[in-house]
């Protein structure tokens, strides 16, 4: 809009002050009586009263005060420029157009003083070394009486004569403002449009001056947008109107237009949006007013012009940032971090509409490309903000925005959100395709910053928003080897990002198809080379700044290629160790418990290879690029088998006896152990070890078929999966109690459980029992008070520590003796000389049981009563000895290591009977024993020593059993 009195004459506005044009207008805005009366005189009556009498005090002032003179001629002046219309019968508007001359007097005045302000140059070596003040600069005072006269100006000259449903009604926002919709009086001239058309630009030719400006816009630019908009934009009866009868002309709407659009690109951005907003839906959200909720909808064609408006202002640069603002920054305490639960919960509730607003493309945008390629990189930016009061909220419009863009546009998200956010870690992929220039070693590929940022944007998309979108979960798939091993890299030392690492693979996991989610474990375990990885070239390196970056290895020389191995060896090590860990969390889902069963299975096609599988042809008969071949598939499948039995070691090692969570996975496991043992049947290895876990597993099918766990009718659907293997293992296995046990669980679970034959019900309660001796035995390792003299280092001790109670000091509550297989008969719990003759011969009887948990039990009720001297049983020492020595070569752990407590604790008795005895029956020269054997043996002369300590009397007899137990362990026999 053009500006009336730019070109003004100098003279008046030398002498004419800031000061003197401020009088006038507090002349113009002061109270006119003491606003009460006896006959309760209309507000409204006062109000006309108290503008007529203000104006005509000014026009005396002009007349009679020389000092005012100056002023006069400038307002006059710029009155004669004007082209409006100072003077009408309405009241009202005789005192806004003169308020407004004043006001452009004002502005007219600052600018001159600021053109010819020229302070001199401060002395640097003075204090007083701050600038000089402009002299157009208003106090805080001036600014009080300048904000006052320009609420008088929109309340008098704007906002009476906005239509309905444009902006908010006067009526409705004070009392005052009320009283000033019925006093104005739109008959008289000039027509209504034309005072609003005359207010806005005289305004907006105020605001040219940056500090005026800066008072008009902050408190009154959704009046005066408002009114633009009705001016530039309302529609009019064409047809109806002669251009003598038009209010305004084409060039004046284009100028309001025009307005309008600068003034939205002027003033900060966040206002312009709120204003919009207003303008569009209706009054803010603070006004609970019932006035205000009666008033008229916006009209149509201002709904859809704040519409575009509004998406002018989201397509600018950092226009996602100006309308989230826009929107939190009018919600009063809650988008300052408010703490009341309702106004935090209203606050989400924008932050989600605010992520709507933004997946929606607008309707002026070329195309949704177009506009998702301009606003993505926006919406990524607003999860980077460090201010605490904005930051949650800011991530949570950027999550939502992530969320709903990828479920409604999957491709476009894709595109423009998802793969910068991953590009960091899709640079170090080993199907990435590295640059010349980027395979220098030591090129830093990732910075410490890009990895830390890209983590913590991963962790707030996926884990913070929890929606398993497909798009998501696929974009993340290929990272997930490089997210591992940079979880891995943060276990070795402190680090910011290692639990966010952790906490992104778990949900991940979690959310995967569990075909998915093991494919991915084996990945991460090393199982399957074709899962992505890092690259072979690439490392992580510690970063300065405490974080970690993604490096090109140097080059190792022939030196350094002992301790690349070594370090190769550790970190394949480490990083199963770390696959255990991360497991460990993943339990509860049964996650767990199916990559166990399917490291069983492995282990299953581990123990059934037939290395004369891969010699299909005579070496011979094979160039050398075949050897070649032939080898590296020797050296793969070596390594694939011991990496499934450190997995193995490492998961029975940190998961708890919760890992099955139903009874899918115990049949699996049960069908796993059945396989392998058919495996062994075939190749004709069976073991021990693998004859005790078939007899476990099939008596954990007992004991769900005998009523430990309440079965329906599809679990006995999944527990037939039993039977082809059941029926295998009872037509082949050698041991008849077990054949025995396979025909009678198939019967049972084909029946579903109608008839269950005496050895399904022993075989489930020679389960509990041994689980109820494990149990008690832990419980006895945890009450008792070990000394130091019985840790032992050796392997069999680190067994022992598993799976057995402490070697002494075992205070109370000792094993149940179990007299059969199901019932118990004597404790251990009496005191010192109080074992009967017939006790202790039911134990000794015990101690030759073929079920191992009563045997066992019945060797550590006798090193119990060993270790309290108790008379009766010390009287047979000799027989106590056969007993343990006879069991040490037993097969089962729990038998053997208590054998060696027992042996021990005699020796500490009796060192002077024992010990000689024990070199004697194990000495090379006379006796023959197995290595195993031997081994047990030296494990007990390990303890006696320990035990025994520096004694002297006793040195040389054990200087003795050492040599002799050494030259027996490692001379070779002499052949017969």
């Amino acid at each position: 809009m053009a500006a009336p009195g730019q070109a003004v004459g100098s003279g008046a506005q030398e002498t004419c002050g800031l000061d003197r044009i401020l009088e006038a207008l507090k002349l113009l805005l002061s109270p006119g009586g003491s606003g009460s009366s006896s006959l309760q005189v209309t507000k409204h009556d006062v109000l006309l009263a108290t503008l007529k009498s203000n104006l005509s005090a000014l026009e005396d002032k002009f007349l009679k005060d020389p000092q005012w003179k100056n002023l006069k001629l400038l307002r006059d002046e710029i009155a004669d420029k004007a082209e409006w219309p100072q003077n009408s019968v309405d009241v009202t508007w005789s005192f806004t157009s003169q308020t407004l001359l004043l006001l452009l007097c004002l502005k007219e005045t600052m600018i001159l003083l600021a053109a010819n302000f020229n302070p001199g140059k401060p002395n640097p070596r003075t204090p007083e070394v701050a600038p000089a003040l402009s002299p157009d600069a208003l106090s805080i005072s001036q600014q009080k009486t300048v904000q006052f006269v320009l609420q008088f100006v929109v309340t008098l000259g704007v906002c009476p004569y906005l239509m309905p449903g444009v902006g908010v009604p006067l009526r409705y926002r004070t009392e005052f403002g009320a009283v000033v919709q019925d006093v104005v009086c739109f008959d008289a001239a000039p027509d209504a449009t034309r005072r609003l058309y005359t207010s806005c630009k005289a305004l907006l030719n105020v605001a040219q001056h940056t500090s005026l400006g800066s008072l008009i816009f902050c408190h009154h630019f959704g009046d005066i947008a408002a009114g633009l908009c009705q001016l530039g934009f309302c529609p009019t009866k064409r047809k109806l109107l002669t251009p003598a009868e038009e209010v305004l002309t084409e060039e004046e709407r284009t100028l309001s237009r025009g307005a309008l659009r600068d003034m939205l690109d002027q003033v900060y951005q966040p206002l312009a949006v709120r204003e919009l907003l207003i303008l569009q839906g209706g009054p803010p959200q603070s006004c609970t007013d019932v006035k205000t909720q009666m008033r008229c909808r916006a009209p149509a064609w201002l709904r859809r012009l704040c519409g575009q408006l509004l998406s002018e202002r989201l397509m600018r640069p950092n226009g996602v940032q100006a309308v989230v603002r826009g929107i939190l920054e009018g919600a009063g305490a809650g988008a300052a971090g408010g703490s009341d639960a309702e106004v935090t919960a209203a606050d989400w509730k924008k932050c989600d509409l605010i992520a709507k607003i933004l997946a929606s493309c607008p309707q002026q945008s070329l195309s949704p490309e177009n506009y998702y390629r301009d606003i993505c990189p926006q919406v990524l930016d607003l999860f980077h903000f460090q201010d605490k009061l904005t930051a949650r909220q800011f991530q949570r419009v950027a999550t939502t925005t992530f969320i709903t863009l990828s479920r409604e546009r999957p491709h476009l998200a894709a595109k423009y959100l998802l793969q910068p956010v991953l590009a960091p870690l899709h640079r170090c992929l080993n199907t990435a395709e590295l640059s010349e220039s980027d395979m220098v070693p030591g090129t830093i590929l990732v910075t410490e910053e890009e990895l830390s940022r890209c983590i913590e944007d991963v962790f707030k998309v996926y884990v913070v928003g929890n929606e398993p979108l497909t798009v998501l979960m696929d974009s993340l798939l290929p990272v997930l080897g490089v997210l591992f091993l940079l979880y891995c890299f943060t276990k070795q030392s402190v680090s910011h990002i290692r639990s966010l690492c952790q906490e992104i693979l778990l949900w991940i996991l979690g959310k995967l198809e569990r075909k998915k989610a093991i494919a991915s474990l084996k990945g991460f375990a090393g199982l399957d080379k074709a899962v992505p990885s890092l690259h072979s070239l690439c490392q992580f390196r510690a970063a300065t700044q405490g974080g970690i970056m993604i490096t090109i290895k140097e080059a190792i020389s022939d030196e350094d290629e002992d301790e690349a191995l070594y370090q190769k060896v550790s970190s394949e090590q480490g990083r199963v160790e770390h696959l255990g860990d991360l497991l460990s969390h993943c339990q509860e889902c049964g996650l767990a418990g199916d990559f166990f069963i399917f490291c069983l299975k492995e282990l299953t096609h581990v123990a059934s290879e037939n290395e004369t599988e891969l010699k299909t042809e005579p070496f011979s008969s094979k160039s050398l690029l075949e050897l070649e071949q032939h080898q590296t598939l020797l050296v793969e499948g070596q390594e694939r088998k011991l990496l499934v039995l450190q997995l193995m070691a490492v998961l029975c090692e940190r998961m708890s006896e919760q890992i099955f969570t139903n009874i899918t996975q115990v049949v699996d496991f049960v069908a796993a152990t059945l396989q392998r043992a058919c495996a062994s049947l075939a190749h004709q290895a069976e073991s021990t070890v693998e004859s005790q876990t078939l007899s476990m597993s099939m008596g954990l099918v007992a004991v769900m078929l005998g009523g430990a766990v309440q079965l329906k009718s599809s679990d006995f659907a999944v527990l037939k999966q039993l039977l082809p293997l059941l029926e295998k293992v009872s037509n082949t296995y050698p041991d008849p109690v077990i054949q025995e046990l396979a025909v009678d669980l198939r019967i049972t679970i084909s029946t579903h459980g109608a008839f269950a034959t005496e050895a399904v019900s022993m075989a489930a309660q020679s389960t509990l029992n041994r689980k109820d001796l494990e149990g008690k035995i832990e419980e006895q390792q945890q009450t008792s008070h070990e000394r130091p003299t019985d840790v032992a280092h050796s392997h069999l001790e680190q067994q022992q520590s598993h799976e057995t109670a402490p070697q002494t000091g075992l205070q109370s509550n000792a094993p149940v003796i179990p007299q059969g297989v199901n019932e118990p008969s004597t404790t251990t719990s009496q005191k010192s000389g109080s074992v009967t003759t017939e006790q202790l011969q039911e134990v000794l009887l015990s101690a030759y049981d073929p079920q191992i948990p009563t045997r066992a039990a019945a060797l550590r009720t006798l090193s119990h009563w060993i270790e309290q001297r108790e008379a009766k049983a010390l009287e047979m020492q000799e027989k106590l000895l056969q007993i343990f020595l006879e069991n040490l070569e037993h097969e089962d752990t729990f038998v053997y290591l208590s054998a060696i407590q027992g042996v021990a604790l005699l020796s500490d008795v009796y060192p002077e009977k024992i010990l000689p005895d024990l070199l004697a029956q194990y000495d090379s020269s006379k006796d023959k024993h197995t290595p195993e054997t031997r081994m047990k043996v030296g494990e007990v002369l390990m303890r006696i020593v320990r035990a025994l300590g520096d004694h002297p009397d006793w040195s040389p007899v054990l200087t003795a059993a050492s040599a002799s137990w050494v030259q027996a362990i490692l001379l070779p026999q002499p052949p017969e």
